[in-house]
């Protein structure tokens, strides 16, 4: 249930970028608002998960899960008298983001109810929920050709149909912690852990490519390949599909390794093909090999990262942690497009943007190798002691 309501949300979290070609010729957009209408949900949805995460921790996904989805109903119906002014378009856009956030319920759900052992591969499944974005690249231009309002209506529909389900299916598990301290100081904690910020700028890496190459990956190969729009979006949606399928390798690989050393490899395997792109191959076979491989060790990387989060984060924290760490990841997808459009149009040329990429990814793979490798695993921390400002639930009574 927390999978398809991942994907769901993330669909709708990304109804605008499918059909920003078209809202560009109808309201006339030069490049730049194009650009700022996409980017709004992202950097919201990014942000938004950090509040979203500690009112997981609170209140659980039982309750967030379906508000959240139901709530996100709003903005997707918006977007149909919104379509005829840009400034409207930004305010939906703006609401939009709450889509995005669901990831931060999810994580600390899942986490739950899973042994330390079996967590990586159960977060990783989860994690398969971002090719909601994927469905909408897809799907949102092919049911509008019926309809340029039936893409809205059918989201709108679904989202409302999962709310209730959420709502019946869904359980928290009945001894997790609760804590009772305030949001900002639970915030405030997680934001004290180095950890914390170190988690932060590994998944900035891993996911935030992702978010990276979902957005700017149809631009360069119409651009520097000369493909068709058609045919840039499908294999675009190919890379989207490699991401989506080893993020739960990731996570199960580090069911059994220790995922730092995950996190390594697939970081590594990045920047060696991300070199191999700078020098500019044949689209058919080097440089699809190449974007291949690099999906690959990005959706390795983005699995391996969360089950990093669910060894080394007290249990009571892991919303708050989640929340800022997926922040970040989404974050960290808004910057290199804008670098690497800036690049093309001052060089006329991707190679550094690719090669600035391998920097990155072969800094990730050096720390997370020489640094996070020596974070054991711990216990549960469910178990045990507790801090003094979080309480139990009571189980109920058989």
């Amino acid at each position: 249930m927390a999978t398809i309501g991942f994907t769901l949300t993330f669909w709708a979290w990304a109804l605008i970028a499918p059909l920003a070609g078209w809202y560009g010729d109808r309201l006339e957009l030069n490049s730049f608002q194009q650009s700022l209408l996409v980017a709004v949900p992202v950097l919201v949805g990014s942000v938004g998960r950090i509040p979203v995460g500690a009112l997981t921790d609170r209140y659980g996904a039982r309750l967030m899960f379906p508000l959240v989805s139901a709530l996100t109903i709003v903005p997707v119906l918006l977007l149909i008298p919104a379509k005829n002014s840009y400034g409207a378009m930004l305010a939906v856009g703006f609401l939009l983001g709450l889509g995005g956030t669901t990831f931060a319920i999810g994580i600390p759900l899942v986490n739950s109810w899973f042994p330390p052992a079996e967590r990586g591969l159960a977060l990783g499944v989860f994690g398969m929920g971002m090719g909601g974005v994927a469905l909408s690249g897809y799907f949102t231009p092919r049911i509008a050709r019926h309809g340029e309002d039936l893409p809205f209506l059918v989201v709108a529909i679904t989202l409302a149909a999962y709310a209730v389900l959420a709502f019946l299916l869904i359980t928290d598990r009945p001894d997790r912690p609760v804590p009772t301290a305030s949001l900002a100081s639970r915030l405030g904690r997680a934001g004290r852990l180095r950890v914390t910020w170190e988690l932060s700028a590994l998944y900035a890496i891993g996911f935030g490519g992702i978010v990276a190459f979902g957005v700017y990956l149809p631009t360069y190969l119409k651009t520097w390949y000369a493909l068709d729009p058609t045919d840039a979006g499908t294999k675009a949606a190919g890379f989207a599909l490699v991401t989506v399928v080893f993020r739960p390798f990731g996570g199960w690989l580090s069911d059994r390794v220790h995922p730092a050393l995950v996190t390594a490899g697939a970081l590594g395997l990045v920047a060696l093909f991300a070199i191999v792109q700078a020098f500019d191959p044949a689209l058919n076979p080097g440089g699809t090999v190449a974007l291949l491989c690099m999906a690959a060790g990005l959706g390795t990387a983005s699995g391996s990262v969360f089950a990093l989060v669910a060894q080394v984060t007290p249990q009571p924290q892991v919303g708050s942690v989640t929340g800022i760490v997926g922040a970040m990841g989404g974050l960290g997808g808004f910057v290199p497009p804008l670098v690497m459009g800036a690049i093309y149009s001052a060089e006329d040329s991707y190679s550094i943007g690719f090669m600035l990429l391998s920097d990155l990814a072969l800094a990730g793979c050096v720390y997370a190798y020489g640094r996070m490798r020596t974070i054991r695993p711990t216990e549960d921390a469910g178990g045990g002691g507790r801090p003094p400002e979080v309480s139990k639930v009571a189980a109920p009574r058989t």
